[in-house]
């Protein structure tokens, strides 16, 4: 009994060892690269626990870590430890320095537990990035040298070499770059060593590169913008130090004579001008002359006399707002120059802005006087009309008198509406004119026919139309206007009992022509009438159009089987045959008609009953019915055959016959009769065939 108790005690501390006591047993450390290809062999657990691989027996091998169990794999039979899928250090281990990952192996008969730590190694799989792309700074162009700005550091997921070696600058002659070492790796600074000049380059882009210790290294770019603040270092310069100018007399109060400009090389508030006239002027140029202290426009504030004053000197300044503000001085010299300065007026005295189309030449539309303020050659005024119209002016007796008048015939359809330009020019130096526009409407007269597009017009329609409705329209215009253009419809009558055109009736309005009956092509194939279109006006002014009309055939007509069917057949309309006829013998031949044409008239005969199908045929284009075989014996003595016959129309039409064929015995005299009839036969046959070629012919 106590003995059975040491054993107990034995074997639980086996199992306590064996699933609590890790760290004593041995731990194995592997080192594989990130990135490495999948199934690549990290060690080979067995061999490294001393095991005799080639001995293993039964021993299995395998990891049952609770974590990061997918990302080696072990070979269960040999105890490879290999890589399973892909490795990312930066994704395991989040930027800590060194990547261990912890893997537990099962060994299996008997039952061992063996604790695997593979490093993961870094490789430069990553490039330097910034937390942006861009960076701007403002600096006053008066900064001294020496300043630092700080710029964003770049960041690089990968490890020790591999990460952040140096920053770089692109060229430049303003600016380097400076690396402070801090707890967070290497911090760029942007120093000024040269002072910036706004006025030379307001703007500089620099790049700033950092790059890794890879092999080969890797390298990622922030864009640097430096804005350059203006100072006030430039005062204003006008484009000229002396400006003279000439301005004619008599000019507007309120006329901007002349607009200087002063430019500053600074910007800003120390770029923005103000003009203003200088202090010493005297008050006779306050009095005349006034300058916009934003644009730089000089203005006259009164008329200018040139018998007054021949020019005029002003003294100006330009400042800007800078502090202290900066001033540029001009001088302009305003020469007044004497002109002809008063232009010819024109004045309608009486005016008649419409005019007949039907107005002779030399008919008067308007009065008209000019006039000129000057006096002289600069009050001497000519006049005329400049632009090309049936128009044209005639002096009156009286001098600076005109009188507007036609000079050709009018016509509204051509042109309704007319703008008479007149000039009037005085003889000053140089010389003034004035221009003025008379609108005149030519008023319409009924001077034309309405027309209609084609004449002679050409319908096709349907027969069986029916009555009452829309046949087709005509159309006539009118080039007149208002109630002579307004056109109404009629229908020529011919007073004869059998016109056609009794049986229509078109729309006065808008010409729709209405068949009053339904027209049948089998009685009548076309027609014509006249129609008369008539305008409004006073007097009315009418023509007429010829309507051609054709009737369109329809298949409204079924065959017609004429009887007795044969010139052969008996009083009873039974056919006799003799019994000892060859195959091949003309019975008889069904004859048939159809009212229709083209189609709609073309006939084909088919066999639709008959006693015996082995002893008679049926052409289906001519009619005729022929034995196939000789008579026996057994054949019956009589034979009833129902023949169809039908057109082509596009819904068929058909009639049918029904043709009794008596066998006989032959004799002699039934044998002349015979001979007789298939002479007979064969001039209905030519017959029928030309009626063949009739229509072949309409069908083509």
């Amino acid at each position: 009994m106590r003995k059975a108790g040491i054993c107990s005690w034995i074997t639980l501390c086996w199992i306590l060892l064996l699933f609590f006591g890790r760290r004593i047993l041995a731990q194995i450390r592997y080192s594989v690269p990130e990135e490495v290809k999948d199934r690549t062999v990290v060690g080979n657990v067995a061999k490294d626990l001393g095991l005799d691989v080639a001995s293993l027996g039964e021993r299995k091998f395998r990891i049952v870590s609770e974590t990061n169990g997918d990302i080696f794999g072990v070979n269960a039979d040999t105890g490879a430890l290999f890589v399973h899928g892909r490795i990312d250090r930066e994704q395991l281990c989040q930027g800590s320095g060194t990547c261990l990952m912890e893997q537990k192996v099962l060994v299996e008969n008997p039952l061992e537990v063996h604790y695997l730590v593979v490093e993961i190694t870094d490789v430069n799989d990553h490039a330097p990035t910034f937390p942006k792309d861009s960076q701007t700074f403002e600096i006053a162009e008066h900064t001294l040298p020496g300043k630092k700005y700080q710029l964003h550091p770049a960041h690089d997921p990968d490890a020790g070499i591999n990460s952040i070696r140096t920053y770089t600058l692109s060229a430049n002659e303003h600016f380097e770059i400076n690396i402070r070492q801090s707890d967070l790796g290497k911090i760029p600074f942007l120093e000024l060593k040269k002072p910036l000049d706004r006025e030379q380059s307001s703007k500089h882009s620099l790049l700033l590169t950092a790059v890794d210790g890879g092999k080969p290294p890797k390298s990622g770019t922030l864009n640097i913008t430096i804005i350059v603040l203006d100072s006030n270092d430039n005062k204003p310069v006008f484009t000229q130090e002396i400006y003279h100018i000439t301005v004619k007399e008599n000019l507007e109060r309120g006329k901007i004579i002349f607009k200087l400009n002063a430019t500053d090389a600074d910007e800003g508030i120390n770029g923005e001008i103000e003009y203003s006239l200088g202090e010493t002027l005297t008050q006779d140029l306050y009095l005349t002359f006034e300058l916009n202290t934003v644009t730089g426009e000089i203005v006259t504030k009164v008329p200018i006399d040139f018998e007054k004053t021949e020019h005029y000197e002003l003294d100006v300044e330009a400042s800007d707002k800078g502090a202290p503000p900066l001033t540029g001085e001009c001088r302009v010299i305003i020469k007044i120059v004497d002109v002809n300065d008063n232009s010819p007026e024109i004045d309608v005295t009486s005016l008649s802005n419409t005019v007949s189309e039907n107005s002779k030449p030399g008919t008067v539309i308007s009065l008209i006087r000019v006039k000129d303020k000057d006096s002289g050659v600069n009050g001497k005024i000519i006049a005329h009309i400049t632009n090309n119209v049936p128009f044209e002016l005639k002096p009156s007796y009286k001098e600076n008198t005109y009188s507007v008048v036609t000079k050709d015939f009018l016509d509204r359809e051509q042109v309704s509406n007319y703008d008479i330009t007149i000039k009037a020019t005085d003889c000053g130096e140089p010389p003034l004119s004035t221009t003025k526009t008379l609108s005149i409407q030519i008023l319409d007269v009924n001077d034309n026919s309405p027309k209609f597009e084609q004449n002679p017009l050409y319908f096709y329609i349907v027969e069986n139309n029916v009555a009452g409705t829309s046949l087709f329209s005509v159309t006539a215009a009118d080039k007149d206007k208002n109630e002579n253009a307004d056109v109404s419809y009629s229908i020529a009558r011919t007073g004869q009992e059998k016109d056609v055109a009794l049986f229509l009736n078109v729309n006065a309005e808008n010409g729709q022509i209405t068949a009053l009956k339904s027209f049948d092509f089998e009685t009548l194939k076309s027609f014509q009438f006249q129609v008369v279109a008539s305008d409004s006006g006073t007097p009315s002014l009418s023509s007429n159009v010829t309507v051609h009309v054709f009737i369109l055939d329809q298949n409204d007509n079924a065959p017609v089987i004429l009887y007795p069917v044969s010139s052969n057949a008996s009083a009873e309309g039974v056919e006799e045959i003799p019994r000892n006829v060859n195959a091949g013998h003309l019975v008889t031949k069904v004859r048939a008609y159809d009212a229709d044409i083209g189609y709609n008239g073309w006939l084909l005969f088919s066999l639709q009953g008959v006693t015996d199908h082995s002893l008679f045929g049926l052409d289906r284009y001519t009619g005729q019915i022929r034995t196939l075989r000789l008579f026996t014996e057994t054949d019956e003595a009589q034979y009833k055959l129902v023949i169809l016959v039908k057109d082509n129309g596009n819904v068929s039409l058909s009639a049918t016959a029904t043709v009794l064929v008596k066998v006989v015995d032959p004799s002699e005299a039934f044998a002349a009769s015979d001979v007789k009839s298939s002479t007979k036969d064969a001039e209905d046959t030519n017959h029928h065939c030309a009626d063949c070629n009739a229509v072949l012919q309409v069908q083509h």
